[in-house]
């Protein structure tokens, strides 16, 4: 009896163990079995029956298994794409409740910012604007998880404010290398960090003081760099007028670079999520919005529904109808129509550059992974080697597919048109 129950035994251990080792592997593979499920039952990795913006998002994910890869980084860098993309899996998983969503933007977190809240690769004393957006994914994530390792960075992040550079008038410096210069990028970069962190942490009279800063960022871009004939603005202004690309009378770059504009409108419509109703600046940032969408729909192919990259040169040589302006200026107008700022008349211009995105600049792979081409790599000012702002200089960059600055904001826009 003994032996056999010694028997019994080892085999209820076996048998355990087994379960054991099982259970530890299901878990493991829970996400890539329910993957294979989906790819079994429709034949493709990213199922064509979901709407546009669980389809992109998708298509990210399978391209980029890590968040922090989403800017084609090599390894974990803080840098800027990935929180634009990762606020469109925000509002996925708000949308849908499923969970990879969640998973995908907890995992930035986890990987850049170590236990004692350092960020990896930030370097605070380089003020550069750029590094303060991906600060709109800790705040999600720190409002979700209350981690100590967040808030703490959260505070350097609002630490880079407190010192950076500003021209005379109050407008931040785009970075410590590019003194007295001011960016349309920046103001999506910086502003609309500065405006969630101040609704979250700050309050009463500092809290003012913020929110009326924050829109005199706007109120100097519009002062600085906009051009009354066309209502476009220009992509930089030097204060100092001393660069080699700002006009020696204005200080203004030489073009009206698309995503330079795209980022503005972005930036105008995502800080008033967390502006005061009250604030007596928040009726100029809406009018902003109407003067700044009337210049962007004249400029608007009236075939194609698409921009260009050098926005009011669209027959010129080399220019091309560039994907991630385009997808910018969509959810700026669709979100605007939606939120209330622009009247519903306005969502045609919008509509017609998402049709146009979607028939022109999405290619769809066997698979059913989506594809977002003609999107700008980069562009700049200054540097090294020097970016001159010619015409020249913009439509010679790299283009390419699938860069977050394009998808995140197609998810965004897509997002905004199936509400």
């Amino acid at each position: 009896m003994s032996f056999i129950n010694q028997k019994l035994k080892i085999y209820a251990v076996a048998v355990l163990g087994s379960g054991m080792f099982l259970a530890c592997a299901q878990t493991k593979t829970a996400t890539a079995a329910k993957a294979t499920t989906q790819t079994a039952k429709s034949g493709k990795v990213v199922p064509t029956n979901l709407k546009w913006s669980e389809r992109m998002m998708l298509s990210e994910m399978q391209r980029f298994p890590e968040a922090w890869m989403l800017d084609f980084s090599k390894s974990p860098k803080w840098t800027y794409p990935s929180a634009i993309v990762l606020d469109g899996a925000e509002q996925l998983y708000i949308k849908t409740g499923k969970k990879e969503y969640y998973d995908y933007i907890s995992g930035f977190g986890e990987t850049l910012i170590k236990d004692d809240g350092t960020i990896a690769t930030y370097d605070l004393e380089k003020y550069n604007i750029d590094m303060l957006n991906s600060g709109n994914v800790l705040l999600y994530l720190y409002e979700k998880e209350k981690k100590d390792k967040y808030l703490k960075a959260l505070q350097t992040l609002r630490l880079q404010i407190d010192g950076q550079p500003r021209t005379n008038e109050g407008s931040f410096w785009h970075k410590k290398i590019y003194p007295y210069q001011v960016w349309l990028d920046g103001l999506y970069m910086g502003m609309p960090f500065y405006t969630h962190y101040t609704k979250d942490f700050t309050k009463g009279a500092d809290a003012a003081k913020a929110y009326d800063d924050i829109v005199m960022q706007f109120d100097s871009v519009q002062k600085n760099l906009l051009d009354k004939k066309t209502g476009l603005l220009y992509h930089a202004w030097d204060e100092s007028k001393e660069q080699a690309w700002a006009d020696k009378q204005t200080g203004l770059s030489p073009n009206f670079w698309g995503r330079a504009m795209g980022w503005y409108g972005m930036a105008m419509v995502d800080v008033l999520d967390y502006l005061p109703k009250d604030h007596p600046g928040r009726a100029r940032i809406i009018s902003y919005i109407k003067s700044y969408s009337d210049a962007v729909i004249k400029y608007q192919d009236k075939k194609s529904g698409l921009w260009y990259q050098v926005l009011d040169k669209p027959l010129a040589n080399k220019n091309y109808e560039e994907a991630t302006a385009s997808a910018m200026f969509v959810y700026t107008m669709i979100k605007s129509v939606n939120k209330g700022y622009l009247p519903k008349s306005y969502k045609a211009a919008a509509k017609k550059g998402y049709d146009g995105i979607i028939k022109n600049l999405i290619t769809v792979d066997e698979n059913g992974v989506v594809n977002l081409n003609k999107c700008c790599a980069v562009a700049g000012l200054g540097g090294k080697p020097y970016r001159d702002g010619s015409y020249e200089y913009y439509v010679n960059e790299e283009i390419r597919s699938n860069d977050g600055k394009g998808t995140g904001p197609f998810i965004l826009a897509s997002l905004e048109f199936e509400k």
